[in-house]
């Protein structure tokens, strides 16, 4: 499903309050902007439609014509987008993912945007932001992972929030006696299982090592791997996770968690409204950092990125640029991104955080505490063909542990073929 929205910009500049800064920068600018955007959900899309509003109105001399796209169409119609009569903006995601369209020349270079400093508080996600030593985009948004988990539950067990895996191992175990799971999960759409591997994998070998084996320099059948798995074995033999989870998406794995059968869930910070609207308080759920594996070793985070990008074929690399320079600043990266936008994370360093307590942790760790590195997430992370047979491989193993030699054998085939 795709709508198009056209915006006369002219008009806005008269029913916007502006300063005469805003119009003394922007007079310059002039001509169609096109924008192509995968923000189809009702909320991301509110949030891109004033951008464009907000931007046409700062530069009444361009004309803004906004394409949003399905977010799960986008997926399959980018590299078309890119290829014919190319828009000069479109939303896609940062690291790996950016891979096939920057290897085909579709993604712009805008290295000299970054090192002439347009971008002032990203610093610490250039990196997710480039292949081959060039950055090919900018971040609007991100979100943590972790463990949330139930405090009231962790409270009437005497139990603490961890902080190495030994101490993991042992809350669960106490969890478990209590007649609980430790971990909800739904793995039905496969997605889920990358998240558990990623993390075990980047406490067990670090965030480099993770990094490696995602751009297939590392064999899967290499003794390192087989350590994240069998660490990842001790809480499946141990009972750690609810039954039948390959039976679930994730959404359906929720009441577990929200009844008290299950006490924690390792998710993205987009987990927090649905439990919210399940009835539990703030005062029921908390939030903390996966546990270290490997004292000292730094820790890699997940938090996906949300990326714009200028394709190479844009007729107005001009506009294209300020737009770019536009939704990075640090007021607007706390505006789109606060509670009453997406609610998730600004990539700026300098921008205001929302005041909740989710999102204020996760800003701390991601900024503080991720010394490791950011990684993007499994099938982001992963070229897809490869996430794909490898997820399918982690929720096998998952389901079935004694197959661990038969799906790392598969998996390591699959590298040598997708790689080469």
């Amino acid at each position: 499903m795709r709508s198009i929205i056209k915006t006369p910009l002219a008009a806005l500049a008269a029913t916007t309050m502006l300063s005469t800064m805003a119009f003394a920068d922007g007079h310059g600018l002039t001509g169609d902007l096109r924008i192509f955007s995968d923000m189809s959900n009702p909320a991301p899309r509110a949030i891109m439609e004033g951008l464009v509003e907000e931007f046409g109105a700062m530069h009444p001399g361009l004309e803004i014509e906004l394409t949003v796209v399905d977010r799960e169409a986008w997926k399959t119609q980018i590299r078309n987008a890119l290829t014919a009569n190319a828009p000069d903006v479109v939303n896609w995601y940062a690291a790996n993912r950016m891979g096939p369209y920057v290897d085909a020349g579709l993604f712009m270079d805008i290295t000299d945007m970054w090192d002439a400093g347009d971008f002032a508080g990203l610093e610490s996600v250039r990196g997710a932001m480039t292949i081959d030593d060039r950055q090919w985009g900018v971040p609007y948004t991100y979100y943590q992972w972790g463990i949330y988990y139930r405090e009231d539950i962790f409270n009437e067990l005497g139990l603490s929030e961890p902080t190495t895996f030994e101490e993991e191992i042992a809350n669960c175990q106490v969890i478990v006696d209590s007649g609980r799971s430790c971990y909800t999960i739904g793995s039905r759409y496969l997605w889920t299982a990358g998240g558990w591997f990623d993390y075990l994998n980047m406490r067990t070998n670090g965030f480099d090592f993770h990094m490696e084996l995602a751009r297939g320099e590392v064999p899967w059948t290499d003794e390192r791997v087989r350590e994240t798995f069998a660490n990842w074995r001790r809480l499946i033999d141990m009972g750690a996770f609810i039954d039948d989870h390959q039976t679930y998406s994730w959404q359906e794995a929720l009441p577990f968690f929200v009844n008290g059968e299950a006490t924690a869930y390792l998710m993205g910070n987009f987990v927090v409204p649905h439990l919210r609207e399940a009835g539990l308080s703030d005062d029921q759920i908390d939030f903390y950092q996966f546990p270290a594996i490997v004292e000292g070793m730094p820790m890699g985070e997940d938090a996906p990125t949300d990326t714009f990008h200028i394709p190479s074929g844009a007729q107005n690399v001009e506009a294209a640029q300020e737009f770019l320079r536009f939704v990075t600043s640090a007021d607007v990266q706390a505006r789109i991104n606060g509670p009453d936008g997406l609610g998730q994370l600004p990539v700026n360093a300098n921008a205001a955080v929302a005041d909740d307590e989710f999102i204020q942790q996760g800003f701390e760790m991601l900024s503080q505490n991720a010394t490791g590195g950011i990684a993007q997430f499994f099938d982001r992370d992963w070229p897809a063909e490869m996430a794909a047979i490898g997820m399918e491989g982690l929720q096998e193993f998952m389901v079935f542990p004694d197959n661990l030699d038969d799906i790392l054998e598969r998996l390591e085939d699959a590298r040598q073929r997708i790689y080469e």
